[in-house]
């Protein structure tokens, strides 16, 4: 495996931030700022300078490489596979025939094939409901076949996010990238590091990933309740604050974040479902716990590897780089003294981590978790 990474503030040049490595068809991941991927040449200028490469847009919370975080910028991580190949799918949700479970089904169809071993799934993060489009992929996905991947992100805007494959990014797109080969290794772990806190409440009024009620009291009310002056700044505000869903008959728990509120409606948009009659808390953290997490995720993907990894795809959620801020670098420092120096380091800050739980195959959207995933040939 050859890797190469660049990166990219508005109106500065592309700075490498390893040698250059000729590539030859590579698959490249630019993950960036909202507002920089919305350039309408950003696909353009990234083309020639990879020519003959499969191009995934994503635009992010902050941006994860092998030297920092970054952000307001663009940072591109090219892969040139040397004994596996791989498989780009997209899907757009604007298609009024799709909704996520079904585009979760289309696209792990489209990629099945001999040998598959992997799937990076990098969706949009506005309106996607995180939980239903995992459950398609897991339903169409044969038990081998480890899936993970992450929701794109707005920073704190909150307003659009963006995804493409080999075009200028838009809304409503989910990518799907299939990796084959006898010897490719996949291996992932997550980490939370939140606690609980205050009573436990029952969901007793919500559909899908959308809640309008806990004890059969508005949820949002209660909400701007802890919140305090901090609730005119929903949603952004309540990454503070993610709920600890524990449905019933269900050994996990979930974690989940606001993507939008509904005033109107007195409502909460979530990245996953809230099921009815789950019982939930506020939940809470401090930076060492956040860290040690993210340190404890890395050691236990790597010890499930029988070779040393190559690659390494973080997904952390976006209210753990705002709980963390200036300390944000930390996680992925104490992440890298457990990986190999060679390893190559990407990912982003995320609205939902996709990625299964220790003890299962199957994926599941998290929130406000470190998903780590390592690649090696």
């Amino acid at each position: 495996m050859k890797t190469v990474q660049l990166k990219k503030h508005k109106d500065k040049e592309w700075e490498f931030l390893t040698p250059y490595v000729n590539l030859k068809k590579p698959l490249v991941l630019a993950f960036g700022n909202r507002l920089d991927l919305e350039d309408t040449k950003v696909y353009k200028k990234i083309s020639k300078l990879f020519p003959e490469s499969h191009i995934v847009f994503v635009s992010t919370g902050g941006n994860i490489t092998s030297e920092t975080i970054t952000e307001d910028c663009i940072t591109i991580t090219a892969v040139e596979l040397e004994k596996s190949t791989f498989k780009v799918e997209a899907i757009n949700l604007s298609d009024t025939s799709l909704n996520s479970y079904q585009a979760g089904i289309d696209l792990v169809n489209n990629l099945k094939g001999d040998k598959l071993k992997y799937i990076l799934v990098l969706s949009e993060g506005s309106f996607v409901n995180g939980s239903e489009l995992t459950k398609g992929m897991n339903f169409a996905a044969d038990n081998d076949v480890l899936i993970t991947g992450g929701l794109s992100g707005d920073d704190q805007r909150f307003e659009r996010t963006i995804v493409s494959y080999n075009e200028n990014p838009k809304d409503g797109e989910i990518v799907a990238i299939g990796f084959y080969g006898d010897s490719f290794e996949a291996t992932s772990s997550t980490g939370c590091g939140w606690s609980t806190f205050g009573p436990e409440r029952v969901v007793t009024k919500s559909k899908g990933n959308i809640l309008y009620e806990l004890d059969h009291k508005s949820a949002l009310d209660l909400y701007e309740k802890y919140l305090g002056d901090k609730s005119s700044q929903l949603p952004a505000s309540a990454l503070y604050y993610p709920l600890h869903v524990q449905e019933e008959q269900e050994d996990h728990f979930q974690v989940r974040t606001i993507l939008n509120v509904k005033k109107e409606y007195n409502a909460m948009i979530y990245a996953g479902n809230i099921p009815l009659n789950s019982k939930v808390q506020f939940m809470m953290t401090n930076a060492a716990s956040l860290i040690n997490a993210s340190k404890s995720a890395t050691a236990e993907a790597l010890e499930r590897k029988a070779k040393k990894p190559e690659l390494a795809i973080f997904m952390s959620g976006i209210g753990r780089k705002f709980m963390l801020d200036q300390r944000a670098v930390e996680e992925i420092e104490e992440a890298r003294t457990v990986l190999n120096n060679k390893t190559t380091i990407c990912g982003f800050y995320s609205y939902g981590e996709i990625a299964p739980f220790q003890d299962e195959n199957m994926c599941q959207l998290h929130n406000q978790t470190m998903a780590v995933t390592l690649i090696s040939e």
